[in-house]
């Protein structure tokens, strides 16, 4: 095939073939772990390939020279005789495309693709031999992590082996090797939907959009129609009934279902109250009472529903969809459950750095809480503005323990909202919030701020709160 055919293929079909082989001139833009992964795939498939990443050293580096001695790989810029005379880029999701080395190449003719691409063409010609293995696909500005860890954990719980990668976790390659998966997970970012072509999800959602990445994207149009490619060719669409740019704009195969915070509507997933709590519910049928969960927040509810339509949608068990809810702690550090102790429920939401993330995770554990929250807060503020913590703190905290270099710029910005104690460490807040807890209530570090005062990382910060908090609950 000559490269001007090639191109004319694409301008008419406005999708790559993916049949292309040996005598395809290919370049992988940008090495690391996703770029280390295509290089492993294509030269198991014995398909020529060349390398360029623009950092001087960049990572995977040596280990590419040892596994592709042979492999020709340009380093510290853009080799722009290579990406004129290619078919294929494989580019990475960290390169926009809009770079104009890789735009001027793209004029020319060549395909930019990512290793998601590369995956789904995979699968596709797997499966016009054999029984096309389901293939879940997320994407979300947040909560996609969540939900793509969650849905893994019902596929296990179903007895059945998940793949889950993508944007979390292995490189989605790398899951091909495993010829014992039985269902693909993936969480893809709107980077990796911008250079895949050929994904057919058995179920695919978008969980909300919210502005997001605005660096790499001129308006919120076109990171919204970067999003809206996970729904190309798909069976089923979940989407969210609270925010219209889920739904859709691409026809599906079997249909849509929804998900809401408010009533769902018939046969559709959302939340029903009453006396008892909030309901994770499927029309009228209420099914898991949001206190048996250990995910908590109203956001997570959603997360929630999203994960149990995706999970209908390929066939899981409800029993075993509900099993793996009941029992999932949350992501390390995001909202995560750590455990309970004398009626007392400990949360680890370090990741939350700053206000918005900190008044999020308040205001998602305290709606349906028993009793209230003991607030753990403080760090490395980045001149942040404190003011929006206090309408949450006034609603849903009785104690504040603050630490930290900006503690005393909260305990301004919040006076009078909560009963605030001052301590040295982490370690003396969590013998503190120990103390001050009783039955019903939950003790969160959400700190509102950087940790780089007293931590190395926000992970550092959390896996010393977890461990502080196991010594309390083994004890």
């Amino acid at each position: 095939m000559t490269r001007s055919t090639l191109v004319k293929k694409t301008a008419a079909d406005n999708e790559p073939s993916g049949l292309i082989g040996s005598s395809c001139h290919r370049v992988i833009v940008g090495l690391g772990k996703t770029g280390l992964s295509c290089a492993r795939y294509l030269h198991s498939q014995g398909l020529p390939f060349k390398i360029i990443d623009t950092r001087e050293t960049p990572p995977g580096e040596a280990e590419c020279r040892q596994l592709f001695p042979d492999v020709p790989l340009h380093t510290g810029g853009f080799n722009e005789q290579w990406l004129m005379a290619a078919d294929e880029l494989v580019v990475s999701p960290g390169i926009a495309l809009s770079e104009p080395a890789i735009a001027r190449a793209m004029d020319n003719g060549a395909i930019a693709i990512g290793d998601i691409e590369l995956f789904c063409r995979a699968v596709n010609a797997a499966s016009a031999v054999s029984t096309k293995k389901p293939l879940v696909a997320i994407t979300g500005s947040n909560g996609k992590s969540t939900v793509t860890t969650l849905v893994g954990e019902m596929v296990s719980c179903s007895g059945l082996k998940p793949g889950v990668g993508g944007n979390i976790g292995t490189p989605v390659l790398d899951l091909l090797d495993d010829d014992n998966i039985d269902v693909y997970v993936l969480e893809l970012s709107s980077f990796q939907l911008e250079t895949t072509h050929s994904l057919r999800a058995t179920a695919a959602t978008v969980l909300n959009i919210s502005p997001d990445h605005m660096d790499r994207y001129p308006t919120l149009v076109e990171y919204h129609q970067a999003k809206q490619r996970i729904y190309k060719g798909c069976k089923t669409a979940v989407f969210n009934r609270d925010d219209p740019l889920t739904s859709p704009l691409l026809p599906v195969t079997a249909g849509a279902v929804t998900f809401t915070s408010g009533a769902p509507d018939l046969g559709q997933m959302g939340l029903l109250a009453d006396d008892d709590g909030i309901w994770l519910s499927k029309g009228l049928e209420k099914q898991i009472n949001t206190r048996q969960m250990k995910l908590k927040g109203r956001h997570n509810y959603l997360n929630a529903l999203a994960a149990l339509a995706l999970g209908e949608a390929i066939g899981l068990d409800a029993n075993a969809m509900f099993e793996a809810l009941m029992a999932f702690p949350g992501l390390k550090h995001r909202c995560q459950w750590l455990g309970e102790q004398d009626g007392v429920a400990w949360f680890n939401d370090s990741k939350a750095t700053n206000v918005g993330a900190s008044v999020a995770a308040i205001e998602g554990l305290g709606e349906g809480l028993a009793g209230q929250i003991i607030l753990i807060a403080g760090g490395d503020g980045k001149g942040a503005d404190f003011s929006d913590l206090q309408p949450a703190v006034a609603r849903y905290v009785s104690h504040l323990i603050l630490i930290g270099r900006d503690g005393p710029a909260i305990e301004q910005a919040v006076q009078g909202s909560a009963e605030i104690h001052k301590v040295a460490s982490l370690d003396d807040a969590v013998s503190l919030a120990a103390q001050l807890a009783k039955p019903g209530d939950a003790v969160l570090l959400a700190p509102a701020c950087a940790s780089f005062d007293m931590f190395n990382s926000f992970e550092h910060r959390g896996d010393r709160f977890a461990e502080l908090v196991n010594g309390l609950i083994v004890c």
